[in-house]
This record gives structure tokens, sequence and C-alpha cells, in this order.
């Protein structure tokens, strides 16, 4: 008998507040129907001691609720003081750490980990050197087409998750974007990152908005939708699915997404709700169908 489908709730990538972070994980803790949630910085070590006090009492009130607690690593390590943190990350006892940069899967030393979508997995190869390695879950790239996800879930004994909501880590820079839009240094950014809660759209010289802008890190405008997707994905071996936190209602996101697993919603429907959730915002799925990834396409197509 296969096990059912799990949800993850992926780390913050965006700079919120501390107590409005905290309080978002309390809330996930009492309230949202996810099976495991991430926790940590990813994008800017700079952001890591406003939130680092609250972390505690956030994986405690997470484990006390049964969910499974993951500990994200930083998709960029540069410094000494990183390299640092990356090694008591991966000395943590109880918890399983997501690499996201390649040099923390090496510090695991051989204990269990995540993968973390960061990592770019798209063949059986990267695939089987990671779990060699101790990975025993894949986040896969958004990239990739379901066939391509089909072929790596059939190469591996390892969970395979795809990302299944929200706006889509892309890359990852030394430099950092949104300081340098508003004509700072990154080292006097003013934390500026925090003024876009959910990134800053960034247009083309016709005025298209087709990338977001989180700091130092690129995402896609639009926000990955495969609420159409996920049932057909779970019957070709996808044993998780990925929300990416957004300022909209995680909660009722969440609820969505397991409802169309259980088929208790039709996708349609539940697409329909999803805009009303999250209004202003423009979904795509082209990815998942071999197609431009800003591309929307329906299941009848």
């Amino acid at each position: 008998m296969t096990s059912p489908t799990k949800l993850t709730l992926g780390p913050v990538l965006f700079n919120w507040k501390p107590e409005a972070l905290r309080d978002f994980y309390f809330r996930m803790a009492d309230e949202a129907d996810v099976d495991s949630v991430h926790v940590g910085e990813v994008v800017c070590s700079k952001r890591t001691p406003f939130f680092e006090p609250f972390i505690p009492e956030v994986i405690e009130r997470l484990t006390a609720a049964g969910k499974e607690v993951v500990l994200s690593s930083l998709a960029l390590i540069m410094s000494d003081r990183e390299l640092t943190q990356a090694r008591d990350l991966a000395a943590v006892d109880g918890l399983l750490v997501e690499a996201n940069d390649i040099s923390v899967a090496a510090l695991m030393g051989g204990r269990p980990f995540v993968a973390g979508p960061l990592l770019n997995v798209y063949n059986e190869g990267t695939m089987g050197a990671l779990q060699a390695m101790g990975a025993v879950r894949v986040c896969l790239p958004a990239e990739l087409s379901a066939d391509a996800v089909a072929t790596l879930t059939a190469a591996t004994s390892m969970e395979v998750e795809v990302q299944a909501f929200g706006r889509l880590p892309l890359a990852i820079s030394a430099r950092c974007y949104a300081a340098r839009a508003r004509n700072l240094s990154k080292d006097g950014c003013q934390y500026v990152c925090a003024d876009d809660p959910d990134g800053m759209a960034v247009e083309t010289l016709d005025e298209v908005p087709f990338l977001a802008v989180n700091g130092t890190q690129t995402m896609s405008y639009h926000a990955m939708d495969l609420l159409g997707d996920v049932a057909s994905l779970a019957g070709r071996g996808v044993s998780r699915f990925r929300l990416w936190p957004q300022t909209c209602d995680m909660v009722a996101v969440a609820a969505l997404f397991r409802d169309v697993l259980a088929a208790r919603v039709e996708a349609q429907e539940a697409e329909d709700r999803l805009a009303r959730l999250y209004p202003g915002a423009e979904f795509a799925n082209g990815y998942i169908h071999g197609r431009p990834g800003h591309l929307f396409i329906d299941a009848d197509e």
C-alpha cells in the first residue's frame, strides 16, 4: 500500500519582520494541514540574527503540533562566518537539514539530509551522487517536465518532492539587486528587501513584468500553481509537494492542495478559489507541461 502524498511548507524566502514570521509559523503549526515545515534563512545571512532568537520556540510549537521540522541552509556560502553557520547547522542533532549549497551536503558527513531545490538535480547521476552522500529526500528544480520528473522518481528510492505553489527561486547572486535598485551598497543595504514581502517585480523595457527580485535572489514573477497537476504527478511517483510561503492565506492554500489530492475538490474549482485567495497574482504551470515556464496550461489542453 502506497503512503499518502505529503505537503511541505518551504522556508520563507522573503525578509518578513521577525515577530510576523514567528506568528506565521505558530499559525502553520496550529492550523495548516501540512506534514513538514522548513525553517531557516536561505537567501541572505544578514537577515539571520533577527529571527534566530525565535527559532527554538518555533521548532517547539511545530513539533508539538506533529509537524516534521526541517532546517534549511543558505543557498550561497561566501564567507568564513557563513561557513561556520553551515557547520553548526550540519551538526544539529534530531532534525533533518535541507542542503541548498553542496558544501552543506558535504558537511553532513553521510548523515541523512534533504537535497534542496537549489542544488539543481536534473538527472539520475546527480541524484545518485547526492543519495550516496546521505540524501533521503530531494526537491526537484521547477524547470523539469512531468516526464522528466517521472524518470527521476523511477530511478531512486528517495522521496521526491516537486514545487507546486508560489514564486519560484531561480538563482542566487553575490550581489544584492534590491539594494542596487535603490542606489545602496550590499553592505549598507538598510534591509530594503523587507519593503517587498513577496519580492520586487522586474519589468522588461516594454514594461512587461517577467521576474521578481528578493534581495540577492532572482525569482519567477508568476506564481507556480500545480493544482491541476498534483494528482497525476502523485500517480507517477511524486511523494511530496512543496508550497512556498507568500503573503496570502497559506493555511487555505494548503487546504486546497490537500482537498485536490484527496479528490474532495475538482482542480478547476480549487484554482478559482486560489485566485481569490491570492488576488493580483499571475499563475503559471508551463514547465511541468514541457512549455515555457510563464504559461498556464489548462488541464484539457
